[in-house]
């Protein structure tokens, strides 16, 4: 493994981290949760392409998995566990897909394209996550659905209020950092992994 690699995977190891701690800011605002994780999480995919955004979400994953999932009763079977930790925490690294048109904008200064290419990326990376939750909702959490309302719309309700939360609140970190501190989003030197 080079060391362009190495440091790639260990940026990924320390976001991953960081983002596991910001989980356990307080993070409910009434039945909706913000995850502050996916902030970090959006950077490094952004800046490191979504390959390597998609291994740090896997590893946040497992990290709230066995930290926050087993212990808070967020986990009732391993095919719920599978979908809610692991695979909907790694889908967020898609906002990577965005990353070579959000590097060549910055290269360029194109403003409006920076910051269009980190909000679409991000809006992908963010619903992709919600979709996860969202089937896990219908199919293991339905029951809990208030008298008469359908599995499918308490989870849409629930959880897509939680996506459209989390998402502005990305975004405007996102964009508050590309205005700020553009350098975050390319490496010198290197293009994403």
């Amino acid at each position: 493994m080079s060391n362009r690699h190495l440091l790639v995977w260990i940026e990924g190891t320390v976001i991953a981290a960081l983002a596991m701690v910001l989980e356990y800011l307080p993070h409910a605002v009434g039945p909706l949760n913000i995850s502050y994780g996916i902030i970090p999480l959006a950077v490094y995919s952004l800046r490191r392409g979504w390959k390597a955004g998609i291994s740090s979400g896997l590893v946040w994953g497992l990290l709230d998995l066995f930290l926050r999932g087993f212990g808070s009763g967020g986990f009732l079977n391993p095919i719920q566990g599978l979908i809610e930790y692991p695979l909907a925490f790694a889908a967020v690294g898609l906002i990577g897909i965005g990353t070579s048109s959000l590097q060549k904008a910055l290269l360029r200064q194109q403003r409006g394209r920076m910051f269009g290419y980190a909000v679409g990326a991000t809006v992908v990376g963010v619903f992709a996550k919600y979709f996860f939750h969202f089937v896990a909702g219908v199919f293991y959490w339905g029951s809990y659905a208030p008298k008469g309302m359908s599995p499918v719309l308490y989870s849409l309700v629930a959880n897509g209020s939680s996506a459209i939360l989390n998402l502005i609140l990305a975004n405007v970190v996102v964009v508050l950092l590309l205005i700020s501190a553009p350098q975050l989003f390319s490496p010198k030197n290197m293009q994403p992994a």
